[in-house]
């Protein structure tokens, strides 16, 4: 075997080699890639199965509470053009009411309703998640 051939084989196992770790790295992070959707995004886009954060509006008048005793809580999130039911079992921040701010991260099950594992409502009168921001400034529902 000369001494080209031999460096052949070397930058051939070498680029296969790379390209093998380059596919492993990023299939990894493709699954701990979570993404940011508006309810009607989430609607377009089918996302079921698959973890995403989903934010919005709690619609007014969409809060239910389970009977006492339950730490289960069903509510609305809007961005103005579509809706997205959520359940969530837990303990909701101070901040969330209604007409207030949200990101839910969860999953969309087959029958359209959000199962959130996480509620973040806004921390202050000024504060809005740009992501939040940018979808309601889309669909012409957001207050300065």
């Amino acid at each position: 075997m000369t001494r080209k051939q031999r460096r052949l084989i070397a930058v051939t196992v070498f680029v296969a080699a790379m390209g093998g770790l380059t596919a492993f790295i990023l299939r990894s992070l493709n699954d701990d890639l979570v993404f940011f959707l508006s309810p009607s995004e989430l609607a377009q886009k089918h996302m079921q199965g698959r973890q995403v954060r989903l934010g919005g509006l709690v619609q007014q008048g969409s809060v239910q509470r389970a009977e006492p005793g339950q730490s289960e809580v069903r509510f609305t999130v809007t961005d103005g053009q579509g809706s997205v039911p959520v359940v969530y079992r837990g303990i909701l921040p101070d901040l969330f009411r209604e007409g207030q701010g949200v990101i839910v991260l969860g999953v969309e099950q087959p029958d359209g309703v959000f199962k959130a594992n996480e509620v973040l409502a806004k921390h202050d009168e000024k504060y809005m998640p740009k992501e939040v921001a940018d979808a309601l400034k889309k669909t012409g529902q957001w207050k300065q």
